[in-house]
């Protein structure tokens, strides 16, 4: 991973098409979820005469799963299989050691239309104590309601059980931790068949791969997609006309608009927060430097000038400073740019060299491809402390991109016969899973902010 082939690489033919496609992912966990919480997504009973294609709670059971904090149990080990709380024995669930149930029922009501109703409960507050509800001697709750988490009732069609089933995958994850789901975002990225004409893909899916969504075709490479921060639109970097252009494309729409086509490098497109402007790498002028353009007038502002190679811009949460990747110090490290008074400092030390810095979304942590021994690893380091946590044991990492909530963390690496996937791993290193593609290489992933 040479420094100077990352901002000579960052030139890249597209012919515009938008279709859909199955998910060509497929998350396989590798690590993690024994040492997760266990929690039980109780079978969800159907009532009625045609049952949906979707399993709603083995959705919900497969995203509480990849977010590396829950260990939902298998169906065989679950004492009973209540429908809702009335039913619900917090005496047989309390010897099993889970911490919450969820469970519900869905029930036809007309031509593909279904009223889905659930309940998250407590068990531990379902157990009683003072202020809690209370246990008869079969173990029924006979007072109070404080167990139950959480319980919503909605009709919807059976083409909107995999977006409801995130969505209560969102709700079950902020009342078990205190923050917000991401299992309704999406992710993008570049998916690369070498035996097509048009090799390379630019796709939009959900977080888990499936509803794949092709925005773009090339037969020459693309990179780069950069979410909006309201996530309706992508910035990504194509070779067109054999030079680089970075394009603004709407996800819904596929109208696209180019901004760039300066001579050299375009490359690094990176929104900032307010979507007003766009920070990016240029060598317009013959260096590889960082610009930052309002994208309303076009008009263009160089920061951080210097001798030295500069890439790879990702704006700090505030919008009021610039993290850049850049070897003014000798090796490639991590730099911040004080966009008011143009103020350079240096951010990472530790290891041969830092690249592709990216915040997390409070502000409090840098993750960043770290380099130490001569091997590439997503690393994570505190702001306040400087202690660096290296996150991944595999080979060659590059390109991440953090969930809106700040939990997990999505990158490129080799797998295999040195085959790209993705990967993801939990902000805190315990979790891991890889994504590779059914039938291609996949490379460049970008989260979305929450929609």
């Amino acid at each position: 991973m040479n420094f100077r082939w990352i901002a000579k690489s960052m030139m890249v033919a597209a012919a515009f098409m938008v279709s859909c496609a199955q998910a060509s992912l497929e998350i396989i966990i590798t690590e993690g979820v024994d040492s997760a919480r266990p929690v039980a997504i109780v079978p969800f009973a159907f009532v009625g005469a045609t049952k949906p294609n979707q399993d709603i709670g083995q959705i919900v059971s497969a995203d509480l799963m990849r977010s590396g904090k829950f260990n939902p149990i298998n169906a065989m080990r679950m004492p009973q299989q209540p429908q809702n709380s009335s039913q619900f024995n917090a005496a047989v669930w309390d010897k099993t050691g889970v911490e919450a149930v969820v469970m519900g029922t869905i029930k036809e009501v007309g031509m593909d239309r279904y009223t889905v109703s659930y309940e998250l409960v407590d068990v531990v507050k379902a157990k009683g104590g003072v202020g809690q509800p209370m246990m008869n001697a079969a173990g029924r709750i006979v007072g109070g309601t404080n167990h139950i988490l959480h319980a919503s009732e909605i009709t919807i069609t059976g083409k909107q059980f995999r977006q409801y089933a995130h969505r209560m995958s969102d709700v079950i994850y902020e009342k078990l931790t205190g923050e917000r789901g991401a299992f309704s975002t999406k992710i993008a990225y570049v998916l690369v068949r070498d035996r097509q004409e048009y090799r390379y893909q630019l796709v939009v899916a959900d977080y888990d791969g499936e509803n794949e969504q092709v925005l773009l075709r090339a037969k020459e490479p693309l990179m780069s997609p950069s979410w909006s921060p309201d996530g309706t639109k992508l910035a990504y970097v194509t070779f067109e006309r054999k030079q680089s252009q970075i394009y603004i494309q709407d996800v819904y729409t596929a109208r696209r608009s180019i901004l760039t086509s300066f001579k050299g490098i375009n490359g690094s497109p990176v929104w900032s927060p307010d979507g007003r402007k766009m920070a990016m790498t240029l060598s317009k002028d013959g260096n590889s430097e960082i610009y930052v353009m309002d994208i309303a007038s076009k008009a263009l502002t160089k920061v951080a000038p210097h001798r030295a190679i500069d890439v790879e811009p990702t704006w700090a949460p505030d919008g009021k400073s610039i993290l850049f990747s850049s070897e003014r110090g000798g090796r490639p490290q991590l730099y911040s740019v004080e966009l008011g008074s143009n103020q350079v400092s240096r951010v990472t030390f530790e290891g041969e060299m830092n690249l592709a810095g990216k915040y997390t979304p409070n502000g409090q942590a840098i993750v960043m491809v770290n380099r130490t021994n001569g091997q590439y690893n997503i690393a994570r380091m505190d702001r306040t402390t400087k202690f660096m946590q290296v996150l991944t044991r595999t080979y060659l990492d590059e390109s991440p991109s953090i969930a809106p909530n700040g939990s997990m963390i999505i990158y490129s690496t080799l797998h295999g016969s040195n085959t790209q996937v993705l990967a993801l791993v939990s902000m805190d290193g315990r979790f891991k899973a890889r994504l590779p593609a059914t039938n291609g290489r996949v490379k460049s992933p970008a989260w979305s902010p929450f929609l």
